[in-house]
């Protein structure tokens, strides 16, 4: 299956754009797009492989949704997506898709480009979910979501 390519510009330093995207995910991370809407207490990425990417909502609720493969400070972070195309929580990552973020300089400002690929371990319905996820409501408007976050 196809994997998702986008790529944008980021007005601020490499290792800044880096630090907001990882460090910075509760404050820029749509809250519509977590299963806790706008009771969400904390998004986050644990920044170090095999580090867990979290939602904490009310009264204590956790949801594991990802977990860090490879992370090079600065350069790059890649992400198994433990998000079915039902909106579960994904517990075999053999059944996750992956996500790579990659950060370069681009004369003081940042070309963030990401990927997202192996729609196809996501089983039925996968190709449906990359389309969506490929679409105006998906990456691009989460994407935009942390671009405009950055350039605040």
């Amino acid at each position: 299956m196809e994997k998702i390519t986008k790529e944008l510009k980021v007005g601020i330093a490499k290792d800044k754009a880096f630090r907001k995207f990882l460090n910075e995910l509760n404050e820029w991370w749509p809250k519509e797009y977590t299963w806790s809407q706008d009771k969400l207490k904390e998004i986050r990425i644990n920044g170090q492989k095999d580090g867990l990417c979290t939602e904490i909502g009310p009264y204590g609720f956790r949801c594991d949704w990802g977990r860090v493969t490879e992370l090079t400070e600065n350069e790059k972070i890649k992400l198994k997506w433990q998000i079915s195309p039902k909106r579960e929580p994904v517990p075999d990552p053999e059944k996750a898709s992956d996500i790579e973020i990659g950060f370069k300089d681009n004369k003081g400002l940042t070309t963030v480009e990401f990927v997202h690929r192996n729609f196809e371990n996501h089983g039925e319905g996968a190709e449906d979910y990359r389309n969506v996820m490929n679409g105006e409501q998906g990456w691009v408007y989460i994407l935009n979501a942390y671009k405009k976050y950055c350039e605040m």
